[in-house]
């Protein structure tokens, strides 16, 4: 398998990963075969995939641009992935030019390419630290360099938390960035869940079969379950719904149908 000039040379090229799957869902060009292949086999039992993230990014562009009219201008992207057209320092810095934008993950190729885009703008920066470790995250320099925790944050947390197991606590990483925030921050959250997904369980459930098989285990949660990331926070009106329902520019009642799989929400500390 060749390697491409922009992938580093410490990743397995013959490995998939959840970010340049992503990526590819996006129409994105940082993937390679494996991780094409790996999308496809997904899009055989949900061929709505790249709506579904699809309706994740148009959420996060409203979710910032909210922020923003709220007079919150500082954004903490964790599992941002791999910086696609319309990510959050564009939307941000677009309305609001001088807003701070750091991304967080763990993926080196999300990594290398975000270093890539972000080179001479001194308002965003990349740090390498994984959600599961918010201490690393908290204590990065990097961050430290742009974003002051005295003031409120935009956290983001978009089509992350259902790759952390329970067994990783994801609640605990949560609660954890949130007792590190200023009052007024936000949480800005989306999470896949059975709920909502125009299949029968048993086709959904080969879907998250197919993640398992790359060692990326999607964790489906209810939507009590989801709430419960908001614990400690006010949640912002119309509360957890599905993406298209959050705040829609336009009415979406001819909305794709699997852009209402799963559930997005933000919260506002007190």
């Amino acid at each position: 398998m060749e390697r491409p000039a922009w992938a580093p040379r410490s990743i397995d090229i013959s490995v998939p990963s959840v970010a340049r799957i992503y990526d590819f869902y996006l129409g994105g060009s940082y993937n390679f075969e494996v991780d094409r292949e790996a999308a496809r086999r997904a899009m055989e039992f949900m061929p709505g995939l790249p709506k579904v993230m699809q309706a994740n990014r148009a959420f996060m562009r409203r979710a910032v641009e909210f922020a923003l009219d709220e007079g919150v201008t500082q954004f903490l992207d964790i599992g941002s992935g791999i910086p696609t057209f319309g990510n959050v320092h564009e939307v941000a810095q677009a309305a609001r030019p001088g807003a701070r934008v750091v991304y967080v993950d763990h993926d080196p190729v999300a990594v290398s390419h975000s270093k890539a885009v972000l080179a001479g703008n001194g308002d965003a920066d990349v740090v390498a630290a994984d959600l599961r470790k918010p201490q690393d995250i908290l204590a990065s320099l990097r961050l430290g360099r742009l974003i002051d925790l005295k003031r409120p944050v935009a956290l983001l947390l978009v089509a992350i938390l259902h790759f952390v197991e329970d067994a990783d606590d994801p609640y605990g990483a949560v609660a954890e960035l949130r007792d590190a925030l200023a009052p007024g921050s936000l949480l800005v959250l989306t999470h896949a869940s059975y709920e909502g997904i125009p299949l029968p369980e048993t086709r959904s459930r080969s879907l998250v079969d197919v993640y398992k098989d790359i060692r990326n285990p999607l964790i489906m949660r209810s939507r009590e379950e989801i709430a419960r990331f908001f614990e400690g926070y006010d949640m912002v009106e119309p509360g957890l719904v599905p993406m298209p329902n959050w705040r829609p520019r336009t009415a979406s009642e001819d909305e794709d149908p699997y852009a209402f799989s799963g559930f997005a929400g933000v919260g506002r500390t007190a």
